[in-house]
């Protein structure tokens, strides 16, 4: 019994660690994912949804918040001119429910 709720437990805390506070960096040296923005819905790897509060940031499922410092973020972002320099294209939706991802496949660059 105690092995389960550890296992519980443990695993609820590492959905928590996946919180998506992002912050873009000046250079595509310094970042963790390289982000091109596509014109267009069906073009896009994720839909990502700009939150106003941490915590409705989500694990992992385009739902982004932009944090001040570097220090505070769970991944450095930098945006790219060009589709062929990206690691993961992103169309940005005006509804949270929009938010998520279409190619599962690129999942991993975010976590």
């Amino acid at each position: 019994m105690k092995n389960i709720i550890l296992f519980i437990g443990l695993s609820l805390l590492s959905i928590s660690l996946y919180s998506q506070k992002v912050y873009t960096v000046d250079y595509s040296s310094q970042a963790d994912v390289k982000v091109y923005v596509v014109d267009y819905e069906s073009q896009a790897d994720l839909c990502v949804y700009k939150v106003d509060y941490s915590s409705q940031a989500g694990r992992n499922d385009g739902k982004w918040f932009w944090v001040d410092y570097e220090s505070q973020s769970d991944k450095k972002i930098y945006f790219v001119d060009y589709e062929s320099q990206s690691d993961l294209k992103i169309y940005f939706v005006s509804y949270s429910s929009q938010a998520g991802w279409k190619n599962k496949n690129k999942q991993h660059l975010m976590y």
